[in-house]
């Protein structure tokens, strides 16, 4: 069997090479540290590729001292919710839905961003603009979904009021996009792979690439957090956790041809050449350079001046938030 033209035996190669420790020498866990207070730890599985790190993780996390690494699945890019509802002990989620979550006081607590980018808002017709939107239909798939929460955040800044949308829930993600694709909802907020296959369908045309626009390409676009309730109970393995995850984003950075063969392998994304513009697309380098602080901020406020929010930015910091495993491992895994 070959995948992009590699063969089995080369994509399980490459496979085993990301499960050795450390495939760009990065640092072990120093023996000093304490091993994890628990051995199980579980993840989310979404269709989103962008979460490449959370993927990778899995044998990092391993090493790390980690005996068992689940991964829960869910048809939609909110892992977050898992948090919340007790399902998932740490994951990679998008900015917006930290920052509904934890004015919904769901448990949630936001450990570090991880890269910006990602998402795609594409239209149809005359849309050429944000601020056409008012009026249009937008499809989404739920009411507290990531789109709805994020399209919210972006169009609030330009002076458009959510509300003045004509909002359409289609559950599925797959089926919300060929929604959109129909002709039957005017823009869709795509994440990874969903832009680049509306690209080869040439269906559309984006009039917001998170990745490369400002203010939004300043920004984190995902985000890790972990349940409250287990980063206070067990505090050496969400730090454990955080290090996998970091050295996972620096891995995706430095060397995106093997882990598009690792997701390829692993069945994340089996379509290898999409796997790997993706990888290359995205600044998994980001986690070293910006404050993840000002990116829940940022959206806080968008989200808190249309009303969608009650709690205040400052708020939502102070008690949502803990940056010393990130402060902590930025200066040991220093590049």
């Amino acid at each position: 069997m070959t995948v992009y033209g590699f063969s089995r035996r080369e994509l399980l190669a490459g496979t085993s090479m990301l499960g050795a420790a450390t495939l760009l020498g990065l640092p072990r866990t120093t023996a000093a540290e304490p091993p994890p207070e628990i051995q199980k730890i579980r993840l989310v599985h979404t269709p989103a590729i962008c979460l490449a790190p959370q993927y990778l993780a899995e044998d990092l996390l391993r090493m790390e001292g980690f005996s068992e690494v689940e991964y829960v699945d869910i048809p939609t890019p909110t892992g977050v919710s898992l948090l919340g509802a007790g399902r998932a002990d740490v994951t990679m989620g998008a900015a917006p839905d930290v920052v509904a979550a934890l004015d919904k006081g769901q448990g949630v607590l936001s450990l570090a961003g991880i890269h910006a980018g990602c998402y795609e808002l594409f239209a149809h017709g005359r849309i050429a603009a944000i601020k056409d939107l008012k009026d249009k239909s937008v499809v989404v798939t739920g009411d507290d979904a990531t789109e709805r929460i994020f399209i919210s955040s972006i169009v609030a800044y330009v002076g458009v009021n959510p509300r003045d949308i004509r909002w359409i829930t289609i559950p599925s993600a797959g089926d919300a996009m060929q929604h959109f694709v129909d002709g039957k909802a005017d823009a869709f907020l795509a994440f990874a792979p969903q832009p680049q296959e509306l690209r080869i369908k040439k269906v559309g045309r984006v009039i917001l690439d998170t990745t490369t626009d400002r203010p939004w390409s300043q920004y984190f676009c995902c985000m890790v957090s972990a349940r409250r309730e287990f980063a206070q109970k067990y505090p050496v393995a969400t730090k454990r956790a955080l290090r996998a995850f970091l050295k996972a984003a620096d891995i995706c950075a430095q060397e995106p041809e093997k882990v598009a063969r690792y997701l390829a392998a692993k069945g994340y994304e089996p379509r290898y050449e999409m796997g790997l513009e993706i990888l290359k697309r995205l600044p998994y380098v980001r986690w070293r350079q910006s404050n993840p602080e000002d990116t829940l901020r940022f959206h806080a406020l968008r989200l808190h001046e249309v009303g969608l929010i009650k709690s205040s930015p400052q708020k939502l910091i102070a008690q949502g938030t803990d940056w010393r495993f990130l402060n902590e491992l930025k200066k040991e895994l220093k590049g």
